[in-house]
């Protein structure tokens, strides 16, 4: 039984499987992020462009 236990500690598959997945969450968080700051900056342009149209 103690070997089993001592094993069970030893392992670390589970382990590399949450940092894995915490990496993960933090490549999401980083592109959406990214992915929002873009999509206001392209809001900005197309509304420049439609405002700029209409006054031709």
């Amino acid at each position: 039984m103690l070997k089993n236990f001592v094993a069970m500690l030893r392992d670390t598959r589970a382990a590399t499987a949450i940092e894995y997945g915490l990496i993960a969450a933090l490549i999401a968080v980083a592109a959406i992020a990214a992915m929002q700051g873009l999509g206001n900056q392209l809001k900005k342009t197309f509304t420049n462009v439609s405002s700029n149209m209409k006054a031709s």
